[in-house]
């Protein structure tokens, strides 16, 4: 099973929601649609699973072409990140309902309804009804009805938003286990980065209606093509300022410079971006590799076991995430040191080159 878009266009009232995106989405590992809110990761969502129609372009699953076919007919399941179950059904029949529209047998519906139940812990909730169950249950209910119905694809978007902190733990470790050898083509929208990760598989990364970059997410996140790419990737948001190469030197328009060494060291002089994520500028120095930077401390964020400090840098503003608490003072200059052989640099097209 695969999904195949053809140069895909979504358009509403005028307005292009998804430009010409053409990718290929396959079982075994998820696929994960990562983008912040506005991105277009929903629109995409709806097209593939046919809630909204195609401006031009195609849709294929297994080679069929689908684009013209309802939801119904493409055998999909879609879980959203509100709890969508029937309140007046119990949660049975909740996960029975899309196999008894479907005409199945009693006996294999009760087969599949139970084993879904059993595999997400709402075997002794069965006869309940939606709104005797937490939110964790809820969504589980949703899940359960997902896998019940052994579709061809399945799509979640952004299923654990509204859930605890904990509840999302525990989901987003089960989910990739939950959807193992089942032949299913999974997508997953997601806007947070750390999540993209921890589900592995392959991401696409999603920018105004465009698929920037697409392919194993530890390789996209280690590479990002592009600056956007590389904004998207990163949370807090990736620290960005001009520089220019120099013979031997790269040098930050506030006077900080460090030594052009690795693949940096291949660039031609002249002006390019420099990037680098929040984790690689620490309030003390790591590494002999470390340059110093000062900054005016505009915000302290203090979670779990890591602090974070916003701080203004001539006219960026800059990130730093370090493990344990450090004594950042508001409005007062602080040292950091970034780690440059961490860095990515981007030619002023936005194209990454070193």
């Amino acid at each position: 099973m695969t999904i195949e878009l053809r140069q895909a266009v979504k358009d509403v009232r005028g307005i292009t929601h998804i430009k010409p995106t053409s990718l290929i989405l396959e079982p075994g590992h998820f696929n994960v649609l990562l983008g912040q809110t506005g991105s277009g990761k929903t629109s995409l969502i709806k097209l593939m699973a046919g809630l909204d129609p195609l401006a031009s372009g195609q849709i294929l699953m297994d080679g069929q072409d689908v684009s013209k076919l309802s939801t119904q007919k493409r055998n999909i399941s879609l879980v959203h990140q509100f709890f969508v179950n029937y309140p007046h059904m119990t949660v049975f029949d909740n996960i029975a309902s899309p196999l008894r529209i479907a005409g199945m047998a009693k006996s294999e519906i009760e087969g599949r309804v139970q084993e879904a139940a059993d595999i997400l812990q709402l075997g002794p909730m069965l006869h309940r009804r939606p709104q005797e169950l937490s939110g964790g249950q809820q969504q589980r209910c949703a899940l359960a009805r997902a896998i019940a119905k052994e579709s061809r694809a399945v799509f979640l978007d952004e299923p654990l938003a509204n859930l605890d902190y904990k509840l999302r733990e525990e989901l987003r470790e089960q989910l990739p286990e939950l959807f193992a050898g089942r032949g299913a083509v999974v997508v997953y929208a997601t806007s947070e980065p750390e999540e993209a990760l921890l589900l592995g598989g392959k991401t696409a990364l999603m920018d105004d209606g465009i698929v920037t970059q697409f392919g194993p997410t530890a390789e996209i996140y280690r590479k990002p093509a592009t600056l956007a790419a590389a904004r998207v990737f990163s949370d807090p948001p990736i620290n960005a300022a001009k520089v220019t190469k120099a013979g031997d030197t790269i040098v930050l328009g506030t006077g900080a410079s460090w030594p052009a060494v690795g693949h940096a060291a291949g660039l031609a002089d002249g002006d390019y971006t420099v990037a680098i994520r929040p984790h690689h500028v620490q309030p003390v120095k790591s590494s002999d590799g470390c340059v110093s930077l000062t900054g005016i401390v505009q915000v302290t964020e203090l979670s779990g076991s890591e602090s974070s400090a916003h701080f203004q840098m001539g006219n960026d503003g800059w990130v730093s995430l370090a493990h344990g608490v450090h004594p950042y003072r508001v409005g007062e200059a602080h040292e950091f040191f970034m780690d440059t052989s961490k860095a990515f640099y981007f030619a002023p097209d936005g194209s990454l080159v070193a």
